[in-house]
């Protein structure tokens, strides 16, 4: 059994680090919320190593103690770290699968490079391993669902909400040379790489990112009619997606600067946003 401590360090790393899943996992039952905060700190952990880290060979070092933790032969003591702890523990209770978990590490190796990707099916592979394996392990967590419809639309709503996340952080990947637009979106338009992350705003440049929004909402309404069949226990681990239609339409107004940040929507927007797609609406 976790200490208290570890869940309670977990929890605050969420809600200070990723508001929107924290607020979601409130609406899980009490006993199982422990265990997704534990799976989204995890998540913070690996997604943030390229901000603590002066070089990818670093941050590769880093991503690998995870991998050498969730099969027991990392250096120290893993139990010391509460993050470790929890995750641990949560993936003993609810039979959590840990290839999905190396997975997610791997793909984070990505993040620490400047390499561009090279299509729209690498992008969505990318989000896949990540977000999509997120919310499909919470469904394992709520209700250990196994079924077709979750797993349909735990892909697809994964995809929705990174391509919006990665939309909101364009500003940020580009400053430090980052591009997750696709090469095959870009060269679509007549944009290069180093364009595309230059500071730059070029028609071409905003044909590609509004190529973006529309994968992002095709594969947010995939996921609704996949929601359809999904069992109602299951809903928290879909939460989020209910924030992407918002974020996708403050990033379409006609006045956005691609590389100026997006104001987010109001925190009471986004917990009305939450709590009314927690009622069924959909």
């Amino acid at each position: 059994m976790t200490d208290a401590s570890a869940i309670t360090h977990c929890a605050e790393l969420v809600r200070t680090l990723d508001r929107d899943r924290y607020v979601a996992d409130l609406f899980a039952p009490e006993e199982r919320r422990g265990a997704l905060f534990a799976l989204h700190a995890f998540n913070i952990e690996v997604s943030r190593v390229r901000e603590a880290i002066t070089n990818p060979m670093a941050g590769e070092v880093r991503l690998q103690w995870w991998n050498d933790a969730l099969i027991g032969d990392a250096r120290g003591d893993v139990a010391a770290n509460p993050v470790a702890a929890a995750l641990l523990d949560a993936i003993t209770t609810y039979h959590l699968p840990k290839e999905a978990l190396f997975a997610l590490v791997d793909a984070r190796i990505f993040d620490l490079y400047d390499d561009p990707l090279p299509s729209v099916n690498d992008l969505e592979g990318y989000a896949g391993e990540t977000s999509s394996a997120l919310i499909r392990l919470a469904t394992l967590i709520l209700t250990g669902a196994s079924d077709t419809a979750s797993a349909e639309a735990a892909g697809h709503a994964g995809v929705a909400y990174a391509v919006a996340g990665l939309l909101r952080a364009f500003p940020l990947h580009a400053r430090r040379g980052q591009c997750f637009v696709p090469l095959e979106l870009l060269r679509a338009h007549g944009v290069g790489r180093d364009e595309a992350v230059s500071g730059t705003v070029t028609p071409g440049l905003r044909a590609a990112l509004a190529d973006m929004r529309n994968l992002a909402r095709r594969h947010y309404e995939q996921a609704q009619v996949a929601l359809l069949e999904v069992r109602r226990e299951n809903l928290p681990a879909f939460l989020p997606l209910a924030l992407v239609p918002g974020d996708l339409a403050r990033m379409e107004r006609r006045e956005h600067d691609p590389f100026v940040e997006v104001p987010s929507t109001p925190p009471l927007a986004r917990l009305w946003r939450l709590w009314r797609a927690s009622r069924g609406s959909r």
